[in-house]
């Protein structure tokens, strides 16, 4: 079994440590935050607890590290915990610029350690179906991907919260929610080339945004059309539109607490069926798929160049926004 720290107690931490409450791969044994209140949240899990990042990297009885914290600490934190022997999982975005993310991931492979991310969504049983549905050529050359996921959590944040800061997030939509339909795009349509962004704030007071609608350019000709709204109830559907067919997946709830999927699936002259996808903890697989690569017990599904083309695309959604213009990737 892998024994993790989590770092970083807020929100997405202790989503993370309840996932991991019964798992057998992997067991969270630390808890690291600055702040007292988070310590005392990461103790009431069972967790003990401890202020510095460092503390972590300085026992040997943790195996890996599970970074939840703000984004622009990410590709410091894990270049220290690889260079100190311990696998990582980082919680999305891995890194803001592809600079950092290439120094990270030259780290984690000197080190021979195994690197995760949070992307869970690529977890879910009607992604994982659309994908090899797709791979099989059932729905022909790949058109279009659309993808939606929307929320409005965020609309109780207090305003000095890194998540809404104009500083260290200039972004919001993006790495809140539209970096995970950025993910799904490439693992299922490829290399992007370029991208287009239009950010507006016309729901909340965010200093950075509640409104983002991208649209990035494939090597291969196709096309992905994706929004993030930070202002509006939950709306996750993600459909991918080809040749011979299409299929579409819609959430029910948010991928937080999933009460399933409603999949529908349209070939060319036939009619369109529809299923219901049961619940299924695609955090968990996730983080577990990690735990098992880290033992040397199969493989992680998501690969560097995938993750280093994920930042890319980060970075150029981040100057088209600014700038008005189509950016390259």
């Amino acid at each position: 079994m892998i024994r993790a720290a989590i770092v970083g107690l807020g929100w997405w931490g202790q989503t993370i440590a309840n996932n991991l409450a019964t798992s057998d791969v992997i067991k969270p044994i630390l808890g690291i935050d600055p702040l007292e209140p988070m310590r005392a949240k990461g103790a009431a899990l069972g967790l003990e607890t401890s202020a510095r990042f460092e503390d972590a990297l300085a026992r040997s009885d943790i195996d890996a590290v599970i970074l939840c914290t703000p984004q622009d600490h990410h590709a410091t934190q894990i270049e220290a915990a690889a260079k100190s022997g311990r696998h990582v999982f980082c919680e999305k975005p891995l890194c803001t610029t592809a600079e950092d993310a290439e120094r990270a991931i030259a780290a984690i492979k000197k080190a021979s350690v195994q690197l995760g991310i949070g992307h869970e969504r690529r977890f879910e049983p009607a992604v994982i179906e659309m994908r090899k549905r797709f791979g099989d050529g059932e729905f022909g050359n790949a058109l279009v991907l659309e993808g939606n996921f929307s929320q409005d959590k965020f609309l109780n944040l207090p305003p000095d919260n890194w998540r809404l800061s104009n500083t260290i997030n200039p972004v919001g939509p993006l790495s809140a929610t539209g970096i995970h339909l950025v993910d799904l795009s490439i693992s299922i349509l490829g290399k992007p080339t370029q991208v287009w962004a239009r950010l507006a704030t016309l729901g909340s007071n965010f200093a950075n945004g509640d409104t983002l609608s991208i649209t990035i350019g494939f090597g291969s000709g196709a096309t992905a059309t994706l929004n993030a709204v930070l202002a509006t109830p939950f709306m996750g559907r993600l459909a991918l539109l080809g040749s011979k067919g299409w299929m579409e997946i819609r959430d029910r709830t948010h991928p937080e607490s999933p009460t399933g999927w409603d999949v529908t699936r349209a070939l060319r002259d036939r009619s369109p069926e529809t299923a219901y996808y049961q619940p299924h903890p695609a955090v968990r697989d996730n983080l577990e798929s990690f735990g098992r690569a880290a033992l040397g017990k199969g493989s992680y599904p998501v690969p560097h160049d995938e993750m280093l083309s994920n930042v890319r695309t980060f970075e150029a959604i981040q100057r088209s926004a600014s700038s008005g213009r189509i950016e390259p990737v």
